[in-house]
């Protein structure tokens, strides 16, 4: 589990790729101060497990589902990357609860700056939308972020300078993608409401109920 606060900006020093297999060589600085073989760490939002370890670059392998619903694939040697070990039992939860299971991707559409604010206007399918509510959060990029408007083609942040150049954010430019993992919260409410079964005494939350309040 992932708070969505990238503690820094690493590189994608190395890609290996072949028929059977996608393997990423990351470098960073401030995470290798408490990693270890076996733990799991957010690479742009993704969750990965470091398998090897070389100083300051770890190996991860990535399987092709993942490839398949990230961004990932599409990095090249020298990519920059956001960085995020998983929160330790006694941390701090300063953004929000992130899997680091993607839902798929997004295409920022128009970056408008706001006096000291960033604008991000980003599109995505109806099925990623239909979980996104206005002062929701949402991850963009393993970044924990929140929606200030959202209608039935795209969404809107708006982003303070201290995220913005803390992340690859910053770097992002129109038309590019990134990877998008709603609230858990709004996928386990539906799965409940469409799964349960019928009972004697109807309960007062209702979907209409839970649209109301922003659920």
């Amino acid at each position: 589990m992932f708070t969505g606060i990238i503690e820094e900006i690493g590189m994608l020093k190395e890609l290996r790729q072949s028929s059977e297999s996608f393997i990423l060589f990351i470098e960073g600085k401030i995470i290798f101060e408490d990693l270890h073989i076996g733990d799991s760490i957010s690479v742009n939002g993704v969750c990965l497990t470091a398998s090897a370890i070389d100083k300051n670059t770890f190996k991860a392998d990535v399987m092709p589902e993942t490839i398949h619903c990230s961004t990932l694939g599409s990095l090249k040697p020298g990519a920059m990357v956001n960085l995020e070990r998983a929160m330790p039992a006694k941390g701090r939860f300063g953004g929000h609860m992130v899997s680091g299971h993607i839902d798929g991707m997004g295409i920022i559409k128009a970056i408008r700056k706001d006096k000291n604010a960033l604008w991000y206007t980003i599109s995505t399918q109806p099925q990623l939308l239909r979980y996104i509510v206005e002062k929701g959060s949402i991850a963009v990029d393993g970044i924990s972020l929140t929606v200030v408007t959202v209608n039935p083609a795209e969404f809107q942040l708006s982003v303070i300078p201290h995220t913005a150049s803390s992340t690859i954010l910053s770097h992002k430019r129109i038309g590019d993608t990134v990877n998008l993992e709603n609230d858990l919260v709004g996928k386990y409410l539906e799965k409940l409401l469409l799964n349960s079964p019928p009972q004697d005494n109807q309960s007062s939350i209702t979907r209409d109920f839970l649209s109301k309040y922003g659920f």
